[in-house]
């Protein structure tokens, strides 16, 4: 694996028909690190991902890997370098989890090509990852939504590409395997130097595991960098309209969101 892919968009406005949803956004993902977006629903967020990885073209401006225009390469040169897993995936029916997990494999195969030993240990590393062994010869629309989340991981996880993109990939997920399937990237990033994007809808997992974390609100960027640059009461009220105090994680140490109810708040006045 490597880290200097590079991944920027610039003057980016996107959006579906004439319905614009970013406009004019700058941004450049930092290389071999953990990048974390975040926002209220409908800012954007999977659609920006979307565009990044050329399934939704732009309404002006350009996404750039490697300097190079994504929205011209060809979808299997890009697969090659850059994996997605998008927010509600969708299997054919009937197909079972070691052929949808084998699928990952593809982008490495030429239209004569065989498969290959290497193809087998990447399934099978892939599977072990996200801890689907088990599951291997069921059919994936026979799952659980859990269980077929972290199979459409192990799919992502099998293509071995040096950048992946997840938007959500803790849908689904109780609260243990959220936390095992972002240690498991948190692993990939750091043992592989693969560079991850990702869109999570709770603050304080994402403030633990981002090296960068971003923040979109009206159509473009609101904040960027660290999670204590980002992550403050401030954003939280601008970007979600939510009161909050901001504290330090005593287990990451790293900025922890509180929200403020107000039946909590009167309760406790209540109380004193």
């Amino acid at each position: 694996m490597t880290t200097t892919h590079t991944l920027a968009v610039e003057k980016l406005t996107i959006g579906y028909g004439e319905r614009t949803v970013i406009t004019n956004l700058d941004l450049a993902i930092p290389p071999g690190e953990i990048t974390v977006i975040v926002g209220a629903n409908a800012c954007g967020k999977s659609t920006l991902l979307r565009s990044m990885s050329r399934l939704l073209a732009p309404q002006s401006g350009r996404v750039l890997l490697d300097g190079k225009l994504v929205h011209r390469t060809s979808a299997k040169e890009l697969a090659r370098v850059m994996g997605l897993l998008p927010q509600s995936p969708l299997a054919p029916e009937g197909i079972t989890v070691s052929e949808l997990v084998g699928r990952g494999r593809h982008p490495h195969q030429g239209i004569l090509s065989r498969w290959k030993t290497e193809d087998d240990v990447a399934v099978a590393a892939a599977l072990e990852a996200t801890s689907t062994v088990e599951l291997t010869d069921r059919a994936v629309d026979e799952l659980s939504g859990g269980q077929r989340q972290r199979v459409w991981i192990a799919m992502a996880l099998a293509q071995q590409t040096d950048l992946l993109l997840l938007d959500e990939p803790t849908t689904f997920l109780d609260v243990s395997h959220q936390i095992e399937v972002l240690d498991l990237l948190t692993d990939l990033n750091r043992d592989r130097g693969t560079t991850i994007v990702m869109v999570l809808h709770d603050l304080n997992l994402a403030a633990r595991y981002a090296d960068y974390l971003i923040a979109l609100a009206d159509g473009g960027l609101h904040a960027a960098g660290s999670a204590e640059d980002v992550l403050t009461a401030d954003t939280v009220r601008t970007v979600f309209g939510l009161d909050c105090q901001v504290i330090e994680d005593p287990v990451s140490g790293r900025p922890l969101m509180l929200p403020i109810g107000k039946h909590r708040v009167r309760a406790a006045q209540h109380d004193g």
